[in-house]
């Protein structure tokens, strides 16, 4: 029990707004907070009845430490940074790093463009969002190319273009690059993916379709189709928009909790059309309620992010009034936050409370299943406790063309994909897969030998008793040690769930192999890391077979130069020409002599039986 006293420290606190830190005896940050009224606020957790959580927090306390702002707003900036940077245990903790995707129209150009955009907003121009996702940008502007031909090109390929592109062959752009469309009519373009991204669709329906009867009536039947097809477009969007505001901005927050996990669902509404929603999954100490959660969700989520007019929720959280002001203060205009709703946004807030109910179902499904299949995996191969990091190795080539071999790493919540690796294999004989995995095991290895890189509890090789004698020799000479490894085989029928599973240590003893059956819980998590690690190997080995396809072998023979390359080409109409061609034949092109034309000639030919 510490013996801190805090009617003391109570006592040497302002009554001002600012941000308090509550620390243990080692000076480790339990909590930190903010308060309109610093003094009120850190009594309070000594003056009343507080739930288990805060009970054990206070319990701990040593030492209190206050920041006084001049303002709310500085203290929720204050606050979010103090959370981001401790990490505190009695916190929620918001776990979201990335910038949130816009749709950028460059307007200060005679003829805009329309663009993917992420990060700060200082340049000139017109910015729309954000969007929950790049995939919601990305569906979007592929809209706007079919609805209002606004080029999307980059600006250096706009500028250097000669004749127009694809794009304007199929319709979705109108060629401004080359002088096919007139400024006016551009800008008309321009100013209906205005309003249709601020969500006056109403208005540009209805001046699509005074344009259409002025085309039909000046007899212009093509264009007239055109604006009537546009029209029908925009009408079938408007039908799909389940929510349709009326041409505000507005963002709906539900928070739902599940046997200790909760995710926190955001629908953003921009211009009145829904721009998607995305599930989040604070880390929250037990026994914090829905308005705890909802509080600090708002003051993380919303100290480095655009806040709409209106914030509708599905509970009132703590410290309401303390979040509006500072909210408003940080938007430079009022925001309000309302959770006593009816008629059309209660629906709204009911349709983000299922989705995040549905959200974390398949969360914890997930989650469940992979901790059965975990506890599966320990009880088969004996283990005596649950693995917390395993590898798994693949090769993967061509005929023995271009090896890779790929390391993924799965822990106790699923795969650790920041900790995959590749490893481009050289120098050993084409298709020896015992040596590729050598090199590879050899070339991961010392960097855990090092420390670079945690042991793991289990190393998975693909295959089976080959493979892992030739993965043996290479830990015994690190001298890596406690490291269970197997070998998974796909069994005599090579058939999904027979798989062999061979234990490194029961090869000498001559024990058979674990079958496990395709039921098995364990077999599907074997299955799941297997897969993934030849996944993994594949991707690696088709970038490096499609990157030097993509580079011409003349590019590797000494004294070939782009000039001699380009002469070469010139010459024989190409590769294939240049490769049928005799010696003589190539030395007779400027710059290549008879020595030079002979190892033209033999990298060829080396290169083409090697395909």
């Amino acid at each position: 029990m510490s013996s801190f006293d805090h009617r003391t420290a109570v006592s040497q606190i302002p009554a001002d707004p600012g941000v308090y830190r509550m620390l243990d005896e080692a000076g480790t940050v339990l909590y930190v907070g903010k308060a309109k009224n610093l003094t009120r606020r850190v009594s309070s957790y000594f003056g009343r009845a507080l739930n288990r959580r805060l009970q054990v927090m206070v319990a701990q306390i040593a030492d209190i430490q206050v920041t006084v702002t001049r303002t709310e707003g500085e203290a929720l900036l204050l606050e979010s940074d103090l959370i981001k940077t401790h990490q505190p245990r009695y916190n929620v903790l918001l776990r979201d790093d990335k910038s949130y995707p816009f749709i950028y129209l460059s307007t200060q150009d005679e003829f805009p463009r329309l663009s993917f955009y992420r990060g700060a907003r200082k340049g000139s121009g017109r910015y729309f969002g954000p969007y929950p996702s790049a995939w919601a940008v990305r569906e979007t502007l592929q809209l706007l190319q079919k609805l209002f031909p606004v080029r999307q090109c980059r600006d250096s390929f706009y500028r250097s273009r000669t004749r127009p592109c694809l794009q304007y062959q199929i319709k979705r752009c109108t060629g401004p690059c080359v002088g096919l469309v007139r400024a006016e009519d551009y800008a008309l373009d321009v100013q209906d993916s205005i309003k249709f991204l601020e969500g006056r669709t109403d208005e540009v329906i209805a001046e699509l379709g005074q344009r259409m009867e002025q085309a039909a009536e000046a007899l212009e039947f093509e264009r007239a189709a055109t604006l009537r097809d546009q029209i029908a477009t925009l009408q079938r969007i408007q039908q799909r928009q389940y929510v349709t505001a009326d041409g505000g901005d507005v963002d709906i927050i539900a928070a739902v909790e599940e046997a200790g996990t909760v995710c926190v669902q955001v629908f953003f509404i921009r211009g009145g059309r829904n721009l998607g929603n995305k599930a989040f999954f604070p880390q929250v100490p037990a026994d914090a309620d829905q308005a705890t959660v909802l509080s600090a969700f708002l003051a993380q989520f919303y100290v480095d992010k655009e806040i709409p007019p209106e914030v509708l929720l599905n509970a009132e959280p703590d410290e309401a009034e303390f979040l509006t002001a500072a909210l408003s203060e940080r938007a430079g205009r009022r925001v309000a936050l309302k959770h006593r709703l009816r008629a059309e946004r209660a629906r709204w807030v009911e349709m983000a409370v299922n989705n995040a109910a549905l959200a974390l179902k398949t969360r914890l499904g997930s989650r469940a299943g992979y901790a059965r299949r975990l506890e599966a995996l320990r009880d088969l191969l004996g283990l005596d406790a649950l693995p917390q990091r395993m590898e798994c190795f693949d090769i993967s080539h061509t005929r023995g063309e271009l090896t890779v071999a790929s390391c993924v790493v799965f822990d106790d919540q699923g795969p650790r994909k920041s900790d995959y690796r590749r490893f481009n294999i050289d120098g050993i004989t084409p298709g020896d897969d015992y040596a590729a995995m050598e090199q590879a095991l050899l070339r991961r290895y010392r960097r855990v030998q090092a420390g670079e890189v945690p042991l793991p509890d289990l190393l998975f090789i693909d295959g089976g008793k080959g493979q892992l004698s030739a993965v043996m020799p290479v830990l015994d000479e690190l001298g890596i040690d406690g490291v269970k490894l197997v070998g998974v085989s796909k069994g005599p029928d090579r058939k999904a769930g027979a798989e062999q599973l061979w234990l490194a240590e029961g090869l000498a003893d001559g024990d058979a192999a674990i079958i496990a059956g395709a039921e098995s819980p364990a077999l599907h998590l074997v299955q799941q890391i297997r897969d993934e690690a030849h996944r993994f190997a594949i991707t690696g080995h088709r970038q490096r077979r499609d990157k030097a396809r993509r580079t011409s072998t003349l590019e590797g023979i000494p004294g070939i130069g782009p000039k001699r390359r380009q002469n070469l080409l010139r010459a024989f109409g190409g590769l294939r020409g240049l490769a049928r061609a005799a010696p003589d034949d190539i030395a007779r092109v400027d710059g290549i002599s008879r020595e030079l034309a002979r190892q033209i000639h033999d990298a060829l030919h080396a290169e083409s039986e090697r395909t």
